[in-house]
């Protein structure tokens, strides 16, 4: 058969360890055979950051708003072991962070339901969207460890060079702090990005922070939603038979767990972070989730929502074999080819991207699957796969149905 043919590229962010062997093999395997793939392709693998001073990251964002679409692989957020593995010059910020930062964009995952994984939750019975915000919070935070006894402050200056001081602490001893902040316009991006995909998809929003606590800081986010909500959102929302409402974080966590599921949970960055782990890991695997960057600007950046499962590389670099999940890459993959496709207008690569992902999940359905699925399945004489052999299976699927 004739390749389907693109006519812009996707932007290729690639990544590190365990998932970068992945992406090789997606592509090999499930792409480049069927598609004349055109990207423009920049390498976040954490050797490549270092040696670029984190450059390439900061291009990779740039290309991502010229071209509308791009395809990210799971990367290192390096820590204090990090910088002694790979010998860095610095400790950098997680890309996905300064990502996000340049896009201002809202990242909406949602579990990969697929028979025989049954929720961990039983009530759950649709698939759970969490909305997180992708800017700020402690993913820009500035930190100080503080030596001895002295005043911390918090200090901002305005243009006229007039100053507002609010202390912070009185160290009697050493300690530490963190001064985090967010700007009005990226939470207006944000609420009006969350109100837009519940109409979209025609699903009740629900958004959470611990304002009793946070008076200022979380109370101008649960604000700024009320005030858009009413002001644009509310009879839209009445004729569309959904609705918005605000909670506490410790509430939403304990309706959550008793839902059917079937809604849009939207949270501040590090909420978003976490719960989307856990309604992941409660669903089945944190393997098994889409991941998508929506910016304001209509621009997509689709990723797995997972890390670089570097245990899995651990053992591959050994010699030994691994069962490594695929599934969330390989959408990644279809939802920025589909994205693609429907800028572009082209149907064939829109089709091929819905029946890559229709294959996946007949391929698990039909009981082949990584180890991991093999664990939690109520499939019955399933056979366990290697990161490869999955991948091949799949292929074997999707060549059937082309």
């Amino acid at each position: 058969m004739d390749k389907i043919r693109m006519t812009t590229p996707l932007v290729e962010m690639d990544g590190d360890e365990m998932t970068r062997i992945l992406w090789k093999m997606i592509k090999d395997e499930l792409l480049l055979p069927f598609i004349d793939l055109k990207t423009e392709y920049y390498d976040l693998g954490l050797e490549y950051r270092d040696q670029t001073n984190d450059q390439v990251t900061i291009d990779s964002a740039l290309a991502t708003k010229k071209y509308g679409v791009a395809v990210k692989c799971a990367t290192i957020t390096p820590n204090a072991a990090r910088m002694t593995e790979y010998n860095l010059k610095e400790m950098w910020k997680s890309p996905n962070g300064t990502i996000r930062a340049i896009l201002d964009g809202t990242v909406f995952r949602a579990p990969i339901v697929v028979k025989g994984i049954e929720p961990t939750v039983r009530t759950w019975k649709k698939p759970i969207t969490i909305a997180r915000h992708a800017y700020g919070d402690v993913y820009k935070a500035t930190e100080m460890k503080i030596p001895g006894a002295g005043k911390a402050e918090l200090v901002y200056t305005n243009e006229a060079g007039e100053e507002v001081r609010e202390l912070i602490h009185q160290f009697d001893g050493p300690g530490i702090i963190q001064g985090q902040h967010n700007v009005c316009a990226s939470i207006e991006s944000f609420a009006k990005a969350c109100f837009n995909y519940a109409l979209d998809t025609k699903q009740d929003l629900w958004f959470a922070t611990k304002d009793t606590i946070s008076k200022k800081y979380d109370h101008t986010f649960k604000d700024i939603f009320q005030e858009i909500f009413d002001a644009e959102y509310k009879e839209e929302f009445d004729a569309a038979g959904i609705e918005y409402f605000y909670t506490l974080i410790d509430d939403a966590v304990a309706r959550v767990i008793r839902s059917e599921g079937g809604y849009i949970w939207a949270c501040k960055n590090y909420d978003g972070d976490v719960m989307s782990d856990m309604v992941a890991t409660a669903f089945g695997s944190l393997a098994m989730m889409t991941s998508v960057l929506v910016a304001p600007d209509g621009t997509y950046e689709y990723e797995a929502a997972h890390g670089t499962v570097q245990r899995h590389y651990y053992k591959h670099l050994k010699g030994e074999e691994t069962s490594t999940n695929s599934v969330a890459t390989i959408f990644a993959w279809t939802g920025a080819l589909r994205k693609r496709g429907e800028l572009d207008q082209i149907p064939e690569l829109m089709t091929f991207a819905d029946k890559l992902e229709k294959a996946t999940i007949d391929t698990i359905e039909g009981g082949t699957m990584t180890k991991d699925l093999a664990l939690i399945t109520t499939l019955k004489d399933v056979t366990v796969a290697n990161s490869e052999e999955f991948i091949k299976a799949v292929r074997k699927t999707l060549e059937a149905m082309l």
